[in-house]
């Protein structure tokens, strides 16, 4: 009886095996992101970078957290469900301290784009992770998919963020060295 509910479980093996690969190596990404900011002249401080790049750290991590999670052999759904409701609940928490760090910090001013992808987003990713550990021992299947959703969610955000920063760095900086040169 103990297999026929772990088993919606082994079939998604696959997929938490490449999504586990990618939050480790876009995890991995993020160091080079960071490197190259530190390598930039541009005006930063601690608040912008724990404002927007810390996080993305911490949701490829919360990625790679869940395919720990859910590759593992349970001896029944409620103790992956206990682990996915309190990541769920930790990332809503965080998503609120970036939220904080947002608001105080002061070298960029946020766009829509950045509301989305740096707090709306992640807030429903988490949010979904809360929903499906409720339901993951009821409705394994629904559970999962939701879960699958949520993940990629976090890795979709993670890449746009980083990528983001990345093109806002490089564009500042080239519009740095050509006022040098006027």
């Amino acid at each position: 009886m103990q297999e026929a509910l772990i088993a919606p479980l082994d079939s998604w093996q696959n997929f938490y095996v490449i999504i586990g690969s990618a939050a480790a190596a876009l995890t991995g990404l993020m160091f080079v992101v960071i490197t190259l900011i530190a390598g930039t002249r541009m005006r930063r401080s601690d608040g912008a970078i724990a404002a927007f790049g810390t996080p993305n750290v911490l949701h490829f991590c919360a990625a790679l957290f869940i395919t720990a999670v859910l590759s593992a052999p349970w001896p029944a759904l409620w103790n992956a469900s206990l682990l996915l409701g309190l990541l769920g609940l930790w990332g809503v928490a965080y998503v609120l301290i970036v939220l904080r760090r947002t608001l105080r910090q002061t070298d960029y001013k946020p766009v829509l784009e950045d509301w989305l992808g740096h707090l709306i987003g992640p807030f429903i990713a988490y949010t979904a992770f809360i929903i499906a550990a409720i339901v993951l021992p009821y409705n394994p299947v629904s559970a999962m998919f939701v879960v699958g959703g949520a993940t990629v969610l976090l890795l979709f955000i993670g890449i746009h963020n980083a990528w983001d920063t990345v093109t806002y760095i490089t564009i500042e900086l080239s519009h740095g060295e050509n006022k040098g040169q006027d």
